[in-house]
């Protein structure tokens, strides 16, 4: 706990009257809106009591590149204690050597090694949505989050960690599913200082998954992609075949690969559902990329793009980025490892080691001097004249980062770019062969009970229907 009085130099610090939790309560029923007044009564850098910790925020998007290059702020230190939390990776707090060679791994998150993984994740989705071909001629009712978390989760997990050779396949993808989705409701407890041991089953259900994913279990498991078999050498290498926490580190990865990227569909999906000139636009651009490439629908699952040809479709971009823009509440937050000076434009501020640095970008994502209109949902925000568009200013100047999901520098998520060409992959077949209507008129607002972690799920479900398009151009 931070001792007091404040020291001359250290930015305003607002604890609020409730013990451990701090403003914590405040801020999670509405970020936005609590954030903006503290910026107008404080400015752009105060330290606010977040349950037990003390955590200085960084409000002005022209310091963010000054916080990133400072080299007594560490992100490892911030990551190693959620791995340790949440998945119960011990070794990371010691082995600085095993945390380089992981690291090294994310390489073949992207070039060629992408490639082939977006070669898997199109065979996958093949294999999700063949059946449906031929039985939904007929509309067919589901909810579009618990579709999203079924279609993300089971083609993610074939993508990264093969099929089961095992005859009961279907059996474990859906009994790993439903123990993944009851770990991850409890994920941001786990991140909190309460023992695990008080937060009902979420030991077992831990320790399940983790089972599921050992040495041995993956071993039953056939067409490990790359990124996986690099893994599980280098674990090797550090820990005993056997070792329990190899399943820890496998879970992690898993839970890194979808947890984000289910919110994301569903929010992509439903902005397109709730605006349907947006679906008329993206149907036309795939459309056109599809004649333009001699590809024809016919009667079973045949369209193949490539990663060149999705990053062509700059309206699909534009959708799914703007959806990120107004559902994510990532935090970019760091350790401070001995006392500092952080520069800004209204003084300098000094900083206590052991407390926490963090950016928060989605006030800038929510700031009508940069977005325009920034609570609506305009599908096309990020396309000018048919092009992407990246200029976007604030204070007369131009910004370097205008929408950042998945944080900023050396800790940027590795996995960004297979999540949004996985969206964009499942979002061309839906658009392609099938036909979507929203069936609930309620609005859905986000619920932010991980308001400074990644995309924030809605606050209920929604239903929708779908049916296989009866005219194939």
């Amino acid at each position: 706990m931070c001792p007091q009085p404040r020291r001359p130099g250290e930015p305003p610090l607002l604890k609020g009257w409730l013990p451990y939790f701090g403003l914590a309560l405040k801020l999670q029923k509405d970020p936005i809106g609590f954030m903006r007044t503290l910026q107008n009564q404080h400015g752009d850098t105060f330290t606010l009591l977040l349950g037990g910790k003390y955590i200085t925020f960084i409000l002005d998007p022209y310091q963010y590149q000054l916080v990133m290059k400072n080299q007594k702020l560490s992100f490892r230190m911030f990551s190693k204690n959620i791995l340790k939390k949440v998945f119960s990776i011990q070794k990371l707090m010691t082995d600085d050597d095993l945390n380089d060679e992981l690291h090294d791994c994310y390489k073949l998150l992207q070039g060629k090694s992408l490639d082939l993984l977006m070669e898997n994740v199109t065979q996958n989705l093949h294999q999700v949505f063949e059946p449906k071909l031929f039985k939904t001629t007929n509309w067919e009712m589901a909810y579009l989050l618990t579709f999203c978390s079924s279609v993300i989760f089971e083609t993610t997990f074939a993508t990264i960690y093969g099929k089961s050779a095992a005859g009961d396949r279907k059996e474990f993808i859906t009994e790993l599913k439903n123990d993944f989705f009851k770990f991850d409701a409890k994920f941001i407890y786990l991140l909190s200082d309460i023992p695990i041991e008080l937060l009902g089953n979420v030991k077992s259900i831990q320790k399940k998954l983790i089972r599921h994913l050992t040495s041995e279990n993956l071993a039953n498991i056939q067409g490990w992609s790359e990124v996986v078999q690099m893994r599980q050498d280098i674990l090797e290498k550090y820990y005993t075949f056997k070792d329990f926490e190899i399943g820890a580190h496998h879970l992690g990865f898993l839970w890194a690969s979808v947890a984000n990227t289910i919110p994301t569909m569903f929010w992509t999906i439903y902005y397109l559902l709730r605006h349907p000139e947006a679906m008329a636009v993206l149907r036309d651009e795939i459309d056109h990329l599809l004649q333009s490439t001699g590809q024809k629908q016919g009667s079973g699952f045949s369209i193949h793009i490539t990663r060149e040809q999705l990053d062509s479709l700059v309206y699909l971009e534009s959708a799914i980025l703007e959806a990120l823009r107004l559902c994510s509440f990532s935090s970019i937050i760091r350790f401070v490892q001995e006392d500092l000076t952080l520069p800004s434009e209204t003084g300098d501020y000094l900083i206590r080691k052991g407390d926490l640095v963090a950016i928060f970008p989605p006030l800038m994502h929510h700031d009508p001097e940069i977005f325009e209109a920034p609570e609506e949902y305009q599908f096309d925000r990020f396309v000018e004249n048919g092009k992407k568009k990246t200029n976007f200013f604030k204070g007369g100047k131009r910004l370097k980062h205008y929408v950042l999901p998945f944080g900023m520098g050396a800790s940027k998520c590795p996995g960004r770019f297979l999540a949004i060409n996985e969206i964009k992959q499942l979002l061309v077949v839906l658009l392609t062969y099938f036909d979507l209507e929203i069936m609930d008129d309620k609005p859905v607002q986000l619920d932010y009970g991980r308001f400074l972690i990644g995309i924030q799920y809605p606050d209920s479900d929604v239903l929708f229907r779908y049916k296989v398009k009866s005219q194939r151009s």
